[in-house]
């Protein structure tokens, strides 16, 4: 295989073809500490995108409740444990990639869920890990569970791309979204089995694999995708994220990933560089959390609980337009954003006006309550 380079795992690694990034890549930052699990986001993307005869089972975008739930199932224990363990030593990971465990003949390693795995989208939603009998203390509770919201990762090395016999997956040069050409796609699943997040997904009505398309119409216009402006939360971010050498500290992703460094990658020991960030929840025990993230999760945790003017004024723009936010800056305590062709959008101010009206209103001769 050839050797790519791969800045999430800071080494270089095997991958079936040449590294060849894309002119800009999507991306979207997930702030976990404000999910409502309310599914949105999943309704979103499912009444836009999946709603027709063999999609039943397809959930593009799912949000599940960390640490037992899993859509399909298990897809995250099963391929840990045929990975076996792995170490990091600082920000280099020192055990193998599913690419370089690939068994013989495969390019991937992989798993194929079951029927049963995929049955159940909301399994132990809502069901929390740990004992009443410890109570609560700070920074960490017990028990705890989270929302790990999760679509497709248009990774930087797909392992669905890895895997398909028949190359009809490809990534685009354009915005880096990860596609299927359904004309050469023959069914055959190995992007099932290949993708670690289980993202790559069959139908069996027309026998070929489907995925999250990056709401790709949406963004060629400049917009943001449907599960990240549905959410109620104001959680996400999209825009554009660059190789750490090449970061714009004015670009919202690269701020938060390579700058501040409060969101990190899902299981980049996986290898795929998936291009999803999630700022860690703060309750959370941190080996767990370091498990599914990577190294620095603490600092994470610590920057964003204090952050400065420019990472405050940044996380208040979270959910504020349609439109991708391609560039901020922060002044006089106000957040500014800026579409591709540098025009303003809008700006957040720190500190909201606060009015207080009075209590009898002589325009509608009516007489206001304080509610307590």
């Amino acid at each position: 295989m050839p050797k790519v380079y791969n800045w999430q795992i800071d080494r270089e690694m095997d991958y079936p073809y040449e590294e060849s990034r894309p002119d800009k890549q999507f991306a979207i930052v997930f702030n976990i500490n404000r999910c409502i699990g309310c599914q949105t986001c999943t309704m979103a993307c499912k009444n836009t995108w999946t709603y027709s005869e063999g999609q039943e089972q397809m959930w593009w975008n799912n949000v599940e409740t960390k640490p037992y739930g899993g859509y399909p199932q298990n897809w995250d224990k099963k391929l840990l444990t045929l990975l076996g363990p792995g170490s990091w030593s600082g920000s280099e990971f020192g055990g193998e990639t599913i690419f370089e465990q690939a068994p013989a003949g495969k390019n991937v390693l992989g798993h194929m869920p079951t029927e049963e795995d995929w049955a159940h989208p909301n399994i132990y939603e809502d069901t929390p890990s740990g004992s009443l009998d410890h109570g609560t203390e700070l920074p960490e509770h017990d028990p705890w569970m989270f929302y790990l919201q999760r679509t497709c990762n248009h990774c930087t090395y797909p392992g669905c791309l890895a895997a398909c016999p028949r190359k009809a997956i490809y990534k685009r040069p354009e915005d880096g979204v990860v596609l299927v050409d359904q004309e050469r796609c023959r069914g055959y699943r190995e992007c099932v089995q290949g993708c670690p997040y289980k993202k790559a997904m069959y139908r069996p009505t027309s026998k070929v694999s489907e995925k999250c398309i990056g709401c790709y119409p949406r963004i060629e216009s400049g917009q943001s995708s449907r599960c990240v402006v549905g959410c109620v939360g104001k959680i996400r971010m999209q825009g554009w994220i660059s190789p750490p050498d090449q970061a714009d500290p004015d670009n919202p992703i690269d701020y938060m990933v390579h700058v501040a460094k409060i969101a990190k990658p899902l299981y980049p020991q996986f290898g795929t560089e998936p291009n999803l960030y999630y700022i860690p929840p703060r309750w959370a025990p941190r080996d767990f959390l370091k498990q599914l993230f990577g190294p620095g999760v603490d600092e994470a945790i610590d920057t964003y609980q204090k952050p400065d003017d420019k990472l405050f004024g940044l996380l208040r723009l979270f959910g504020t337009t349609e439109d991708i936010i391609e560039k901020f800056e922060v002044r006089d305590r106000t957040a500014i954003a800026f579409d591709g062709a540098g025009r303003e959008i809008l700006r957040m101010p720190f500190d909201e006006p606060l009015i207080v009206r009075d209590r009898i209103d002589t325009q509608f001769a009516i007489q206001r309550f304080n509610e307590p």
